[in-house]
Formats: structure tokens, sequence, C-alpha cells
């Protein structure tokens, strides 16, 4: 087995962390926001938020990447570089899905602790950061940690639309110059649940800790 390949998969395996990273941090604050704006006092605002959620789940994740990779062409602009696209489209994707899971967890905070906040003369921010956030993020931690699984799995999909050279992409060139998929897709496979299952184990932990404070 040629040195060079295995360097390439790890490049891969660099361009799967990275564009995951991204994901996370950039989906994380626009997700943050989209939770905030459905439980928001303005039905205006929280209707807003709650179209957004169901436009971005209902198109699928290949179909945001070629939207972000191809469309500025559409209005006359240079196309934008493979991981700038891939990373815009993951974040809206993941964005809807950690705005949603983070709105369930703020609103499964009872509401007796939003009484008892504004009864002792909180601001709404001043409940929010103080009072309801700490006890919305213990509920939020399992779920949010198990959904980074979802995105290091689904950054393969740009390497079918946007050409970004993470892990799949590599090993499927490495199979389309060795013609030995089972090696070069296996050790993907394996590069995959390296990073997979610690998260997975993670969550199921974070999990069961909750579980055992709540009773």
């Amino acid at each position: 087995m040629n040195v060079q390949y295995i360097g390439l998969l790890l490049q891969g395996l660099w361009g799967t962390v990275l564009l995951a990273v991204l994901t996370f941090l950039c989906g994380g604050l626009l997700g943050f926001a989209i939770a905030m704006a459905r439980i928001s006092a303005s039905r205006m605002v929280a209707s807003a938020a709650g179209l957004y959620i169901q436009v971005v789940q209902g198109i699928p994740l290949l179909v945001l990447m070629g939207l972000c990779f191809y469309g500025p062409n559409l209005v006359g602009l240079q196309s934008v570089p493979a991981l700038v696209a891939a990373t815009l489209a993951m974040t809206l994707y993941a964005s809807s899905y950690l705005g949603e899971i983070w709105r369930g967890c703020l609103q499964a905070v009872p509401l007796s602790q939003w009484e008892a906040a504004e009864c002792l003369g909180l601001s709404r921010w001043q409940r929010m950061t103080r009072v309801v956030l700490p006890q919305a993020l213990r509920l939020a931690t399992p779920s949010t940690v198990g959904f980074m699984v979802q995105i290091v799995k689904n950054t393969s999909v740009a390497s079918i639309v946007v050409g970004f050279a993470e892990l799949s992409y590599n090993a499927k060139t490495l199979n389309n110059t060795t013609f030995q998929p089972f090696i070069y897709f296996g050790l993907a496979a394996v590069l995959y649940f390296a990073i997979c299952y610690p998260l997975s184990r993670q969550a199921l932990s974070l999990e069961r800790k909750l579980n055992v404070a709540d009773r």
C-alpha cells in the first residue's frame, strides 16, 4: 500500500473534520438565533423562523449544495470556493435542525421557572441567560452531541456536488486510480467510525448522566 495514498486519505479526513467543525460553529450560531426566534413573543418572528425551518428541512442537502455552489452564477457572480459553498449549505441544514432541537429544550424548561424569574423582576435577557438557558443547555447537550455525528457523516455529500476533497471524495479518487475499492473505502469507513463512535458514546454517556441527575 502506497504511503502517499494513505496521506491522501488523511488529507481527506482533515477536510471532513474542518467542514464538520465549521458547520457546527456556523450552524450552531444560526440555529441558536432560530431557536430564540421560534419562542419569540412576536408571532411574525416566530412564524418566519418556523417557515425557514420547514423550507430548509424540506430541501435535500444535495440540492442545497447545488444551490449554494451554482447559485452565484445565476446572478452574474463568480463561483464560490468549494469549501465556502459546502459550509454554507451545511450551515443552513444544521441550523434548521439545531434550531428545532434547542427550541424544544428551551420550551421543556418548566413554566414555573420562567414565572419565578419574571417575579424576581429580571429582564427577558436576564431570565434567559441566568435561569432558562442553563437548564435548557443541560437538556440539549446529549441530542446536540448526537447530531454532530450526523454532521460528520453528511459532509460526504460535499464531494458529490461541489467536489470538496473530503474523506469520501479522496477514497473515490484512490479507488479510480488503484481499482481497489474494498481497501480504500474500507479505510475511509474505519476513519469515519473513529470520529463518529466516540461522539456517539459521549452522547449516550451524557444522556445517562442527565437521567441519573433527574432521578
